[in-house]
């Protein structure tokens, strides 16, 4: 399949870091091994060093013949054997007695030659064309150009001996092995992530839901994963949100217009009635006109107050945040809403509210307490209303009329909601009062609630943002 992954990222990150691991540790391995060896080397040329100085410096006092002096030497070391070459390159002495003498020039052998340049030189193997044998050869230029050349037998303990250490090879790997095992559970920790981002994409792109069910590993690219994983959740959520208030938006917009067309229909009919009677019959006795006209009027301020209803709530519904707002006193705007209400009621409205400032849109918080007292006066048949503020902003409006019924109280902020329907229409109502205050409440960040308690009270919160306004005493 085009594009697909033939090896995991875990495989790719793993087979990297061994890769890496294996080549540095093989480099230290080797170059560790060369040096060992180097030691070891210079160990034994050092010790073949000490007995050409032995023999230059017996020469160079002349304790004896130069013969004597190398034969001593050969003697007090078990199978060395001793050259001396004169500054032609012809050798002078040699102590393996058992072989031809060598009459080859030896200026040319590579100890001979850094002997000769630096004052010393070895060859670490090297096959003797007089003997047929390997050495390790060590030599020393001595005076007036001889040179002093030792040499130790290369057999298998010497070759033994220079040989590297092999339990830094058994070291070196299980280090590595636990490297390598470290590496693993590190690449596996990583992977584990990436895996399940992966998975994260793939569902994401077919649109799945996605919850926040596995739980990452605990480090920098884990949390990176969780906060990835999470804002695409808050983002889908806050999407899925947004779909699900659109939708209802689309079933209150419909709702709401079959309620309209049903509360139109009855007014409209009645207004027609009256005027198709009106204008067929003239002879209509001038009482049975002016009931007529009565009925007229009625209905015309029944459906001027449900288009005025119906034009703040879907103002409030599509366009909230782009509602005015600016300072205003509750208290002034509460006590003139009870002395206009009160010219019309018998029933005694009495407030206690404080100097309170809230940066909200008058209108809206007019409907809310209009609303409430019209509600109240309309339905309940009480004699008293009582507002009560405090200085947070809390309200009560409550009522000692009849209450509503506790089946219907969850349900009396709904649209087009009513309890009695006969009484609720001959009474003018609309049947959004209680929405459009729901939602005034809610544009001015607050909640509202209804209980009954001997007769009905409203309780809210509308968010004082702004200090009292001061009252000249």
């Amino acid at each position: 399949m085009a594009g697909r992954i033939s090896i995991s990222f875990h495989s790719r990150v793993l087979l990297t870091v061994l890769l890496l691991c294996w080549v540095l540790v093989g480099i230290f391995m080797v170059f560790q091994y060369h040096r060992e060896k180097e030691f070891k080397t210079q160990l034994l040329d050092t010790e073949l060093q000490m007995h050409n100085l032995r023999i230059i410096d017996a020469m160079r006092h002349g304790d004896a013949a130069m013969e004597d002096i190398a034969v001593d030497m050969g003697k007090s070391s078990d199978g060395l054997r001793i050259t001396i070459i004169d500054r032609e390159g012809n050798v002078m002495y040699d102590n393996n007695s058992s072989t031809p003498f060598p009459t080859a020039n030896h200026n040319t052998r590579p100890e001979v030659t850094d002997a000769r340049r630096h004052g010393t030189g070895h060859t670490i193997e090297r096959h003797s064309e007089s003997d047929d044998a390997d050495y390790f050869y060590s030599a020393r230029l001595g005076d007036n150009g001889t040179v002093v050349r030792s040499a130790a037998p290369y057999t298998h303990e010497l070759e033994e001996f220079l040989r590297a250490d092999s339990s830094l090879l058994w070291t070196m790997l299980a280090v590595t092995s636990i490297i390598s095992l470290i590496g693993y559970i590190a690449t596996r920790r990583i992977s584990k992530s990436i895996t399940r981002l992966n998975s994260f994409a793939r569902k994401a792109e077919k649109g799945e839901r996605i919850f926040e069910e596995e739980a990452f590993p605990n480090d920098e690219l884990g949390s990176i994963a969780r906060h990835i994983v999470r804002l695409y959740i808050q983002r889908d959520e806050r999407h899925r949100e947004a779909m699900r208030q659109e939708q209802d938006k689309i079933r209150l917009k419909k709702q709401l217009t079959n309620n309209i067309n049903h509360e139109i229909k009855t007014p409209v009919a009645s207004m027609m009635v009256s005027l198709e009677l009106l204008r067929d019959c003239p002879e209509l006795p001038e009482e049975k006109k002016d009931e007529f006209i009565d009925r007229l009027y009625n209905n015309t301020r029944r459906l001027s107050s449900l288009l005025k209803d119906v034009s703040t709530i879907t103002r409030m519904d599509e366009g909230a945040d782009m509602i005015n707002k600016e300072p205003t006193d509750l208290s002034e705007l509460v006590k003139g809403i009870v002395e206009e209400e009160q010219m019309r009621t018998d029933a005694l409205i009495t407030m206690h509210v404080p100097p309170l400032t809230i940066n909200g849109n008058q209108a809206l918080l007019e409907s809310i307490f209009r609303n409430l007292i019209d509600n109240a006066i309309a339905y309940s048949g009480c004699t008293e209303i009582t507002i009560r503020a405090d200085e947070e902003g809390n309200f009560t409006v409550s009522d000692n009329g009849c209450g509503v019924a506790d089946e219907h109280l969850p349900h009396i902020f709904e649209r087009f909601y009513r309890i009695d329907k006969g009484r609720s229409r001959a009474a003018g109502g609309t049947g959004l009062g209680l929405a459009i205050v729901r939602n005034a409440v809610s544009i001015h960040g607050g909640t509202i609630t209804a209980r009954n308690d001997n007769g009905l009270t409203f309780r809210f919160r509308l968010c004082v943002d702004l200090p009292p306004t001061p009252h000249n005493a």
